[in-house]
């Protein structure tokens, strides 16, 4: 058990490292999902259900699908600018 814990820790310094570093908007909050889910079970090692359901669902939940959203919405709009310095 010792083990997968410690496994647990280092992919969540992993992930921390990863979405500092990514590049990418969409792989950033794909490693942020993945970070979320990771403190859901170890919420769930140390005994506490309460704050990995919590942590399901809004960190890897409601964040993730409001950064999505954003994400379109920001590439909805820099496709809108890119049509309009085309045209004009």
């Amino acid at each position: 058990m010792k083990l997968f814990e410690n496994i647990l820790l280092l992919s969540l310094i992993v992930c921390a490292l990863s979405v500092a570093f990514a590049r990418d908007l969409m792989t950033s909050i794909i490693i942020f999902m993945s970070y979320s889910l990771v403190m859901c079970i170890i919420w769930m090692i140390l005994q506490s259900p309460d704050l990995a359901i919590t942590e399901a669902a809004v960190g890897a939940g409601v964040t993730s699908i409001l950064f999505f959203l954003t994400l379109k919405k920001i590439r909805a709009v820099r496709k809108e600018d890119d049509s309009e310095q085309e045209e004009g």
